[in-house]
Formats: C-alpha cells, structure tokens, sequence
C-alpha cells in the first residue's frame, strides 16, 4: 500500500481489498426501530492521554436525528499536518501549518446498525460482502450492530454519508481531529499502540466494538482514530500533494482524470505503530466514473479493513 522500502520492514500486513461486488444472496437486517447508538461514554485520564478531552456541553456534542450519531465540535484552527517523526514517508512531507474552518466530527465509525437505517431507506447499497475478516455473519447480525461497517466502497461511503446529512471529512479535518493543536504521534500522545488504547497489532484479529479504547481518544475525544478499521477521507491522493497543497482548508489534489486512488486513514486492527501514526497516509481506488453503474470499478474497491466516519460544517 505504501511505497518506500521502510513499508516492508515495518507493516505487519498490508491493507487488502475486493474488487467484487456484493452477493446476490438475501440477508436478515436488523429491523429499523433498532436502537443505534448514541453518545459513547469514556472517562479520559491524564495517564490515557497527554491532551484533556473537553468536558461535553450542548456546545461541543450533538446526536445527530438521522442515524443516531454522536458528533463532537472541532474549533477552528491550525495543525501541524505531516510526519514529524523518525518513521515518516516522502508523502508526509514537507509537514506544513494548515488552518481549517470549525467542524463536528463523528464520535466514532459508522457502525452495521447505522449503516443498516441507510439501506433499508433505500438509499445505500449493502456492503459489497457481509462477513468480516474472521466472522462470516456480520452485517445484519444484531451482535455486531456497534461494530464498524465494513466492505464499503469510497463510494458507498459518501452517498451514506450525503443521506445523513454530513459528508465524508477532508484529509485535513481528519488529521486536524487526530493530532489536535500540538505535534503528537497518535491521537491519545506518544505512547506505541497497545491493548489498551487500540484495536492494533491484530492482538484481536478482528474489528472490535466502536468506542471500546477510551485511552486511545483524541485531544477533542474522537475515538479509535487510530486503529480497528482504516477511514475514507474525500480527497485524491497524491504522493508529492503536501508540496502543493493549500494552507487554508484544503481539499485535497484534482483527480488528472486519470487518477481514482481515495486517501484513507488511521490504519486497522491488523496494523502496527507504522499506519497508525497520525501523519501515515494511506489509499484504496476509489470509483472510476468512466465505468458504467453496477460495475466493480464504478464504485471502486472495499476490505474487511476499510470502515468510515462522517463530519459537517459548523
């Protein structure tokens, strides 16, 4: 997934993905007046994280009506995005200030329970597969109805999250949300990945329930930003972007017509302190709108390791 040789060294595993579109075989979905979740409760201590989460107030939370969303306020400000650490890559330099407009970002993951309200709307298709890496009944099993959705395409992502009335977060906003106002390497600080702040290491081997590292929380007190499943973001990538990229509110390079590869972020439960790093760029095709509708490629491609969060604008 990555480029330089240091990928090899470190990753434990690369972020594999389906071209295949989903089954036509029926599946027995969680009935919509399901409970989703709501506010995800943690209590952040000095010892889990180096930044204080924010008290919650009806000023910095709000739940959205649509899908039952905590999405928590990120002020306006400045971020120190790119790799400022002894891992970083050629594509997260040169680290560079960028200021962003205030946002609200999604608490956690969208979740199968979520996920499921959209579809039997209508609006969103199922997950092209329903299994997850090591459960091969996930989507609509009321079990896992808290656990990340999966086995989405860029695509798929972005009409959910249109139909919840948000929008995929920038690579920016992403990171913004990460790493906060100062130069850390994960969301919660310095310390590596562990049992205790992250779905990593494929300690698991498999995604675990949204919400469950609140010692892994952000300096905002947005959660598993940094492990369980990696993230679509809206933008293209493109390796050589942060020498170019805009210093207020970017939105990430043109796509030159020929390119459909989508950032992703935060790494997943099979990675290691390498892709969870804050500053760590990653990517998966995206859709190719020169396909037709119902083909692979005009949806682009999913894992059992890519999952999603939405924002809005302030």
């Amino acid at each position: 997934m990555k480029k330089t040789l240091l990928l090899f060294i470190l990753l434990l595993t690369a972020c594999q993905s389906t071209p295949t579109l989903a089954p036509a075989a029926t599946v027995t979905l969680i009935p919509s007046d399901t409970p989703v979740p709501t506010v995800i409760p943690f209590t952040a201590t000095p010892e889990a994280t180096s930044t204080p989460v924010p008290t919650a107030t009806p000023e910095t939370v709000k739940v959205s009506p649509t899908d039952g969303m905590t999405q928590l306020f990120i002020p306006a400000g400045t971020v120190k995005m790119g790799g400022l650490d002894v891992l970083l890559e050629n594509d997260e330099i040169p680290a560079h200030d960028v200021t962003l407009a205030a946002f609200w970002m999604d608490q956690v993951e969208v979740t199968n329970g979520m996920y499921n309200l959209c579809v039997q709307a209508g609006v969103c298709r199922l997950p092209v597969k329903l299994n997850s890496d090591n459960r091969g009944d996930y989507f609509g099993n009321a079990e896992f109805q808290d656990y990340p959705v999966i086995q989405i395409t860029w695509f798929d992502a972005n009409v959910y999250c249109q139909w919840a009335g948000r929008r995929l977060p920038t690579e920016a906003e992403w990171e913004r949300a990460a790493r906060g106002d100062d130069l850390r390497t994960y969301p919660w600080g310095g310390e590596p990945p562990n049992e205790l702040n992250s779905n990593a290491n494929n300690i698991v081997g498999d995604v675990t329930r949204v919400g469950s590292y609140p010692a892994g929380a952000s300096p905002f007190g947005v959660l598993d930003m940094a492990g369980n499943v990696w993230e679509w973001v809206a933008d293209y990538y493109s390796g050589r972007y942060y020498t170019e990229s805009p210093s207020t509110n970017p939105l990430g390079p043109d796509n030159g017509g020929l390119n459909f590869l989508r950032v992703i972020r935060g790494g997943s439960f099979q990675d290691n302190l390498f892709n969870l790093r804050v500053s760590n760029r990653g990517y998966e095709t995206g859709p190719d709108p020169s396909a037709f509708p119902g083909e692979a490629e005009y949806y682009g491609r999913s894992s059992v390791k890519i999952g999603f969060r939405c924002v809005r604008a302030d």
